[in-house]
């Protein structure tokens, strides 16, 4: 076993692994009860029945694509990063697909399943790099901030901190409601660990911010602790449905496909890339074995959409393990166990409710802003399309319509500004394509 995970030449040992990848689930086991609220529309009332995912149904599909990844990232890649439904990824799934556009869920799952076996094609191929490499990397930090802006206002309407007003559009709420100060309590106590560097800081966050809120009866008390594990029948293999169906074949699916496509892409080499250099396990600045920690990704990713979830992505919260110690996949495996037990523990998530679940989508929508920090605002023509991507997003409540806005202003500035040669040939077609959408779509 040591010498599979190559410890000697790592310098790690058991004892570190293990706490590393018990670390890695702390961090990141906010998810477990984010992903089933974002995907099933939990703040959302009135919602049409067929518009709703089957909650028990996608926390299994949650805990099971994650450990399924982080499996197959540790074996098969060796590095000490688990996988998990990413956050901006799903509520792009939930608000963009199913609830503004009115899609099916199934063909959302649909969606996620053909850009994760064309994201496996490309990786094979070799392709996938040509398309990374073609896209300007202030284009892809603008992606990820944006994102981050959009799940932050998502989580602010979500407490009614935010709220909606017939003059200005958008309105602070009434502070004094319960929940709205519970949530206030829970984005304090989630920054304060954060600041003083607690692994795991989001998932105690949502823990201590929901005890509290059971100790003055904003949030009621769980049934139980330990149960069976639900039903997976409400959404295993019902994105299949939607192959049969014409009303699947639209331009507006293949804008669909596309975003999930070019998320995933920057998600996932941006994830990969700092974790693997946190870990020193770089090499003439270049990620060895790049292949197959994207081979884990792309096939997790399809075992979820038909389990019944959205795209599963390598998770940056990954670092903490690796600050505790882990460097190797053998931490992702005692990741994956961790999510695999969690199955058993479903009763505990009723008392996840919007107040909760608030703090972690702010917290983790201002680590992604912080890309921002990376992109030269002195360039004119460089400033305009990444700042249209970043507010398009949450302004549009849309992650594609902010991509699209940035792909066509970015060849558009360059071009005038007498920067022809650098842009690759690749970013026309993204433009052809992006321009149909708005013609057509919109």
């Amino acid at each position: 076993m040591k010498k599979f995970f190559k410890f000697e030449e790592l310098g790690t040992n058991y004892r570190k692994e293990f706490v590393g990848g018990f670390t890695t689930f702390l961090a990141m086991a906010y998810i477990l009860a984010v992903n089933p609220f974002t995907l099933t529309l939990g703040d959302v009332a009135d919602l049409p029945a067929a518009l709703r995912m089957d909650y028990g149904a996608v926390f299994v599909a949650t805990a099971l694509a994650a450990a399924i990844g982080s499996l197959i990232m540790g074996l098969f890649a060796n590095y000490p990063i688990a996988l998990a439904p990413g956050l901006g990824l799903n509520a792009f799934f939930a608000y963009t697909v199913v609830l503004t556009q009115g899609e099916p869920w199934e063909y959302a799952l649909a969606a996620v399943f053909i850009s994760s076996f064309f994201f496996l094609l490309l990786t094979i191929t070799g392709l996938r790099e040509k398309l990374i490499n073609a896209i300007p990397v202030e284009l892809k930090l603008a992606v990820g901030a944006g994102i981050g802006l959009f799940i932050t206002f998502i989580g602010l309407q979500n407490a009614d901190i935010i709220i909606d007003n017939p003059a200005t559009l958008v309105h602070i709420g009434d502070l004094s409601q319960p929940s709205t100060l519970l949530a206030i309590f829970g984005i304090f106590v989630t920054i304060i660990l954060m600041v003083r560097k607690i692994h795991g800081g989001v998932f105690y966050g949502m823990v201590i911010t929901a005890v509290v809120g059971m100790i003055f009866g904003v949030i009621d008390a769980p049934s139980g602790v330990v149960s069976a594990v639900p039903s997976l029948e409400p959404t295993f293999g019902k994105l299949f449905s939607a192959f049969g169906d014409g009303a699947f074949y639209t331009q507006s699916m293949l804008v669909v496909i596309l975003t999930f496509l070019f998320v995933d892409f920057f998600d996932n080499a941006g994830t990969l890339v700092a974790v693997a250099n946190q870990a020193g396990l770089m090499k003439d600045n270049k990620l060895p074995r790049a292949g197959k920690a994207l081979f884990a990704d792309s096939i997790a990713s399809m075992v979820g959409s038909i389990f019944g979830t959205s795209t599963t992505t390598s998770f940056v919260e990954s670092s903490a393990g690796v600050a505790a110690g882990a460097r190797s996949g053998f931490a992702s495996i005692v990741t994956a166990g961790f999510f695999l037990l969690s199955l058993f523990f479903f009763p505990l998530l009723e008392v996840v409710t919007s107040a909760v679940t608030t703090p972690a989508l702010v917290v983790v929508g201002i680590l992604m802003v912080s890309s921002l920090g990376k992109i030269d605002w002195t360039k004119f023509e460089i400033a305009v399309p990444s700042f249209l991507v970043v507010v398009s997003m949450p302004l549009t409540y849309s992650i594609a319509t902010g991509i699209a806005v940035g792909f066509i202003f970015y060849p558009i500035t360059m071009l005038l500004s007498g920067r022809r040669k650098e842009i690759n040939p690749i970013m026309y077609i993204f433009f052809a394509i992006f321009a149909l959408y708005f013609v057509f779509l919109q």
